[in-house]
């Protein structure tokens, strides 16, 4: 892409301040590392702002048409004034730009006349606010103000067409403004074979990771945050239901591997209820060099979460050969094409009988195995971040 005269393109980092990795986190710094060496003539300036946060040590920020501008306001007070006083400006802190990008719907308050492009990953909120904290409803109520940013912007660009129509159907919004662009898999998630010089999975390493997070041998996984919206009470009651029916049951253990999100106390407390409790595995935190590894020791990836903006999860899964149950709702479709088996995740017989043909009908496995590795090809950061550039200097 060539352009004629320089452009100037703030972009809002402020969702990396904690330093966690979900689904928003995944998407900024994927996205930026593309995003950011595509076109030379285009300034970037990075907004990054919290009292107390992580330091940045990414590549992109070293790029020569990339300038970070570090402020220290702490966020609470951040958002108030932005939210009430439409102060301070970020145009002005970041001394001009042609137009602002932000990878998530953060109030950020622009001078007239600025433009401003917001990614929307989901309207879980919305959808299901009783899957949500006392605290966060209230946040999300007073300081966010996701509704005013979405019309207050002059694009936006949603990661499926499920928050599409979310956007659409909730908020009123003009279809001709949202642009759906999906969001990709990281190259590291992908089967690892024996003699593979990138990616080799040893038995050392097997073992030194299994003693790391405390795995079986064996055994069924569910990777992302532990809270009521990915459906971990209902995984539970299907594996209990498949320990109790099946004779391959009786052999495997579930692994719940991720951090605690809201509300998280009831799923710990069904696993530590349960008659099955010793072959329930919570693994905490996972780091991102072993997350690929996690993926290709699992039997099978279930994620049957009642709501999803995109969901990186199962593309990763699939990318990596491992056999894939999801929900048939919201998002989860569009990314597992036909990759995946789909159950309802209301219905816990369902999912223990697909948990059960997936660990058992080795037809059906191989034929997962096969359409999951080719339907996540089709996601690429390289080609998220062709279509993002394209929206921001049309």
């Amino acid at each position: 892409m060539l352009l004629l005269t320089i452009m100037n393109i703030g972009i809002d980092l402020r969702v990396l301040a904690r330093g966690t990795r979900t689904g928003v986190e995944e998407y900024t710094i994927n996205l930026l590392s593309e995003l950011l060496p595509l076109e030379p003539k285009i300034n970037f300036k990075l907004f990054y702002n919290a009292y107390q946060k992580v330091q940045l040590n990414y590549p992109w920020l070293s790029l020569n048409n990339v300038q970070l501008k570090d402020f220290r306001i702490p966020n609470r007070l951040f958002f108030m004034a932005a939210r009430y006083a439409h102060q301070p400006k970020i145009d002005k802190l970041l001394g001009g730009f042609d137009l602002y990008f932000n990878p998530h719907f953060f109030t950020a308050p622009l001078s007239v006349g600025s433009k401003k492009i917001i990614t929307f990953h989901d309207l879980s909120f919305e959808r299901y606010p009783g899957f949500f904290s006392r605290r966060k409803r209230l946040w999300q109520r007073f300081l966010m103000a996701a509704q005013q940013e979405a019309k207050k912007a002059d694009k936006i660009i949603a990661v499926s067409q499920s928050t599409k129509d979310d956007l659409i159907n909730l908020y009123g919004l003009e279809p001709g403004k949202i642009r759906v662009i999906y969001s990709g898999v990281g190259k590291q998630f992908r089967p690892i074979k024996n003699g593979s010089v990138a990616l080799k999975l040893t038995a050392q390493s097997t073992v030194k990771l299994k003693k790391k997070y405390n795995l079986p041998d064996r055994f069924v996984l569910y990777f992302g945050t532990i809270e009521p919206r990915k459906n971990l009470i209902g995984l539970i009651k299907a594996f209990e239901l498949l320990k109790r029916q099946g004779k391959r049951g009786s052999q495997i253990k579930l692994v719940i591997a991720g951090t605690n999100g809201w509300l998280y106390k009831d799923i710990l407390k069904t696993a530590q209820e349960s008659k099955y409790r010793r072959d329930i595995i919570f693994t905490g935190f996972i780091e991102d060099k072993d997350k690929p590894y996690l993926y290709n020791l699992a039997e099978l990836f279930v994620y049957p979460s009642f709501f999803e903006g995109f969901g990186f999860p199962p593309l990763e899964a699939m990318a990596c050969g491992l056999p894939t149950i999801v929900s048939h709702t919201s998002s989860l479709p569009e990314v597992v094409g036909q990759g995946a088996l789909m159950i309802d995740p209301y219905n816990i017989d369902e999912l223990a009988w697909a948990m059960e043909m997936a660990l058992t009908d080795s037809n059906l496995k191989e034929r997962l195995i096969k359409k999951g590795i080719a339907q996540a090809k089709k996601f690429s950061w390289s080609k998220c971040a062709r279509q993002t550039l394209k929206v921001l200097t049309e």
